[in-house]
Order: C-alpha cells, then sequence, then structure tokens
C-alpha cells in the first residue's frame, strides 16, 4: 500500500550550496537522505509498520536557519511529504514474475520484489524445469515464467540483514495466482 506522511525534520544546507533556493536544496538533501530508506511508519491507529520512502513530494522550509559552533553549515526546520510503500500482512498484490527459480518466485511489486517460496506457489505438487526456467503444477500442467503477473498474499514482513525490507507471500487460497488461471477458474486450486 501506497501512502502519504507527513514529517517533521532538521536539515543541513552546506555552505558549497548556500546561494541557490533554500527550498530547492532542502529538497535535493532530504531526497538524498530518505529516498529509498527503510522507515517505521505510525499509522492512524497507533501501529507501527515498516516501509520504504519512495519519494519526498514537497518540503516546507524555515528560512531562518541555525549556524552550530564549528560548523559552516546552516540548520533549518523542515516539514515535507513523502510517498512511501508500507505492505502490510494479509495485504492482496500484484505483479510481474521478475525471477523463476528452483526455490521461488520473485515478483516485481513496485519499489521492491516479494518473495514466493516454490512451497507456496500452490496446492497442487509443483516442480521446477531448469530448461525453461519455470515452475510446473504437476496436475494441472500450468506454468509460470518470468513475465507472467501473478496475484499473491503477503504473509511477513521482515528486515533481512544487508538485503532491506523482504517480504514474503503465498498464492495458496483461493483467487490467487497467475491472473489468466484467476480470471477463468477463481483461483489457484
Amino acid at each position: 500500500m501506497y501512502s502519504l506522511i507527513r514529517v517533521k525534520d532538521v536539515i543541513r544546507i552546506p555552505p558549497a550550496k548556500f546561494g541557490r533556493p533554500v527550498k530547492d536544496v532542502a529538497l535535493e538533501e532530504l531526497r538524498s537522505k530518505y529516498e529509498g530508506t527503510i522507515a517505521s511508519i505510525e499509522s492512524q491507529s497507533g501501529e507501527h509498520k515498516l516501509g520504504i520512502i519512495v519519494t519526498i513530494i514537497d518540503v516546507k522550509v524555515d528560512e531562518n536557519g541555525r549556524i552550530l559552533p564549528g560548523d559552516g553549515a546552516t540548520y533549518h526546520d523542515v516539514e515535507m511529504s513523502a510517498l512511501v510503500f508500507s505492505p502490510f500482512i494479509k495485504e492482496v498484490v500484484e505483479g510481474e514474475a521478475v525471477t523463476v527459480a528452483k526455490s521461488g518466485i520473485y515478483l516485481n511489486l513496485g519499489v521492491l520484489d516479494g518473495f514466493i517460496h516454490i512451497n507456496q506457489v500452490s496446492e497442487e505438487k509443483v516442480s521446477y524445469d531448469n530448461t525453461r526456467s519455470a515452475i510446473i503444477l504437476e496436475e494441472s500442467h500450468r506454468t509460470i515464467e518470468k513475465g507472467d503477473i501473478l496475484r499473491a498474499k503477503i504473509y511477513t514482513i521482515g528486515i533481512l540483514p544487508g538485503k532491506g525490507l523482504r517480504i514474503h507471500m503465498t498464492m495458496r487460497q483461493p483467487y490467487l495466482g497467475k491472473l489468466e488461471w484467476v480470471s477463468k477458474q477463481g483461483g489457484s486450486k
């Protein structure tokens, strides 16, 4: 799920960037600092969840900055709007299969790829065809290959050290799976 959040911060503007419009420099510094980072986002209900900051949309900057002793930069209070991708447990998502491997499928969710383990592809027994880089459902002979559009449900979200946000999904429920199957047969079974 994508959402807009409002955040307050203090931004450092280095002396090399003096003379340019403060708002432009602040936006540049905020994008450099935050875009692509993982953040803990508080929902309206007070619950904290993980999200990835996609971009900083706008910024309101206090023109009167402060100078700290020993640092020639100015520090300005800012309030910014950020677009955040914050998936949640049980969210149904759709995306393109970008990698189909023996271990499972990586599904492009826009900001990052989620993972569907081979055991979570279908209720049917599945196998991997190395020559085609495809997963084959053995009873129905249906296949999943790179480029297929899939629908899955998120069941875990966490941080993987060194790799960032990791999303695990399943397609082992009705109305999930390859979209052409779902529209014809009502699910991945």
